[in-house]
């Protein structure tokens, strides 16, 4: 059976080590200002589900949406884009 197409994103991780098997990924969009039209970043932070425990603070990971796994965690870590330096 084939898996639907989810919805993935981008981001940067801010928060790992304090909780097992969960990283905190702040995903960073530009949109445009309802009222005054000027383009604005925007940064919204996701739970993830990180299986292996292999991801550090610093990292660029791709993130997919799933079924929930908690009360606040519903991506999975897909891949790491890029190690930290």
């Amino acid at each position: 059976m084939e898996r639907n197409n989810r919805n993935t994103r981008q981001g940067v991780v801010v928060g790992a080590g304090k909780m097992d098997k969960t990283v905190v990924v702040a995903v960073t969009s530009n949109v445009k200002a309802p009222k005054i039209g000027k383009v604005v970043k925007r940064t919204k932070k996701f739970m993830a589900h990180d299986e292996n425990g292999i991801c550090g603070m610093g990292d660029t990971v791709l993130i997919e949406e799933t079924r929930p796994l908690s009360k606040n965690k519903y991506h999975r870590v897909v891949k790491i884009v890029e190690k930290a330096k």
